[in-house]
C-alpha cells in the first residue's frame, strides 16, 4: 500500500502576490506608468519635505513675535488671532453660544437622520434653527449681539448653512415648475427666474440686496445687511439647485410616471412618493458639489461689508503690530476651507451609500 506524505503549501511567488507584484501592475506596467511614476516620485521629493520643514519642523509654536527665531511658519499669529478667526467680533464672554449651536449642529447632522419616528425628525427640524438663531443672536433672557459682530468662521458657516437649508426647498419648487408642461403660466415664471439668476454673477446679486433692495422701503425701515445677503444667496442657491434637480428628473424613466398614475396617485402624491425620491438620490453629487461651491463663494460677502473667515485674515494682517505674517494666515484659511469641503464630500459618499438600491 502507498504511503504519500502531506507536504507543505508554499507562499505565492512574487511575481503574483505581494508588494512586488502590486508594484508591477500598479505603478510599473507600461514605459509610460514607468515614466510617470517616476516623475511623480520627484515631485513629492522635491514638494512635500520642504513643505513640512516650513509648516511642523521649523515652525514657531510659542512664545512672542520677538522670540522669533527659526524660518518655518509663525503660528503664533494664528494662535494669538484664532478668536477673530473663528468668531469675528462677537464678545469674547459669549463665545459659548455658538460653541453650544456648533455642537447641536454636529448631533443634529449625524443623529436625527438615524431617528425613526418621523414626528420627532420634523419637530427636531423645525426647532433646531430657531433654537439656532436665538442662542446667536440672543433674546428671551440672553444678550443680545448685533449682525455687525458676527464674523470670522462662525459667520462663512452661519451664510453657507442657511444658503442650503434654504435653497433646497425652493429649488425642489422651481425645477417641479419647470417640468410642469399643464401649467405654461408657472412654468414660465420658473424658466425666467432661473435664466435671469443663472446669467447674473453671484457678486452682482449681492450688490443688489446690499444696495438696490433698501430703496423698495420707505424711509425709516431699516433691513439688516446679512438678513439681505443671505436672501441674495438663497435666490442666487436655489437657481443652481433647480437645474440640478431638473437633472434627475429628466433622468427618470417615463415608466415611473405612468406606474404612479396606474396606481391611482395624484400628481403631488406621485412626485413626493415615487418620482422625487429617485432623483434626489440620483442628484446627490451635483447637489453636494453646488454646495461645495456655495460653501467657497462665502468669501464674496466682504464686499457689502461682511467679514467672514478670509475677510478677518485680511483684517488682522493690517495689524501694524502683526505685519508681516500674511501667509501663515492664508494657509490657515486654506487648511480649514478644505477640511470643511472634504468633510461635505465624504458625508455625500455616506448618504450614497445609505440609499444605494442597485443590488
Amino acid at each position: 500500500m502507498a504511503v504519500y506524505t502531506m507536504k507543505e503549501a508554499k507562499p505565492a511567488p512574487s511575481t503574483s502576490k505581494g508588494l512586488v507584484f502590486w508594484l508591477r501592475e500598479n505603478l510599473f506596467s507600461t514605459i509610460p506608468n514607468t515614466l510617470l511614476t517616476l516623475l511623480g516620485i520627484y515631485f513629492i521629493y522635491t514638494t512635500v519635505p520642504p513643505l513640512l520643514d516650513w509648516m511642523i519642523f521649523d515652525a514657531t509654536w510659542s512664545g512672542t513675535k520677538e522670540e522669533v527665531v527659526k524660518e518655518g511658519a509663525r503660528w503664533i499669529f494664528i494662535i494669538e488671532k484664532f478668536d477673530q478667526f473663528m468668531y469675528g467680533f462677537y464678545p469674547e464672554a459669549l463665545h459659548w453660544r455658538p460653541n453650544l449651536v456648533a455642537i447641536l449642529s454636529i448631533i443634529f447632522v449625524f443623529f436625527i437622520p438615524r431617528l425613526s419616528s418621523i414626528k420627532i425628525k420634523f419637530v427636531s427640524m423645525l426647532l433646531y434653527p430657531v433654537v439656532c438663531f436665538i442662542l446667536i443672536r440672543g433674546g428671551l433672557g440672553l444678550e443680545v449681539v448685533g449682525t455687525e459682530k458676527w464674523g470670522g468662521l462662525m459667520l462663512t458657516i452661519l451664510v453657507a448653512a442657511v444658503g442650503i437649508i434654504a435653497s433646497f426647498p425652493i429649488g425642489i419648487l422651481l425645477a417641479l415648475g419647470r417640468q410642469s408642461d399643464n401649467m405654461p403660466i408657472v412654468k414660465t415664471l420658473c424658466v425666467g427666474f432661473i435664466e435671469f439668476i443663472r446669467g447674473v454673477p453671484l457678486i452682482t446679486i449681492l450688490f443688489m440686496a446690499s444696495v438696490v433692495l433698501p430703496l423698495f422701503f420707505s424711509d425709516g425701515i431699516e433691513f439688516d445687511k446679512l438678513l439681505r445677503a443671505l436672501i441674495g444667496i438663497t435666490l442666487f442657491q436655489a437657481a443652481y439647485i433647480a437645474e440640478v434637480i431638473r437633472g434627475g428628473l429628466q433622468a427618470i424613466p417615463k415608466g415611473q410616471y405612468e406606474a404612479s398614475e396606474s396606481l391611482g396617485l395624484t400628481y403631488w402624491q406621485g412626485m413626493i412618493l415615487i418620482i422625487l425620491p429617485q432623483a434626489l438620490k440620483i442628484s446627490i453629487p451635483n447637489l453636494v458639489g453646488s454646495f461645495i461651491s456655495l460653501f467657497k463663494d462665502t468669501t464674496l460677502v466682504l464686499i457689502i461689508g461682511l467679514f467672514d473667515i478670509l475677510a478677518m485674515v485680511t483684517l488682522t494682517n493690517s495689524d501694524t503690530s502683526w505685519l508681516g505674517f500674511e501667509i501663515e494666515g492664508y494657509v490657515f484659511v486654506t487648511l480649514i476651507y478644505w477640511v470643511f469641503c472634504f468633510s461635505m464630500s465624504q458625508y455625500s459618499r455616506v448618504i450614497e451609500r445609505r440609499y444605494n438600491t442597485d443590488h
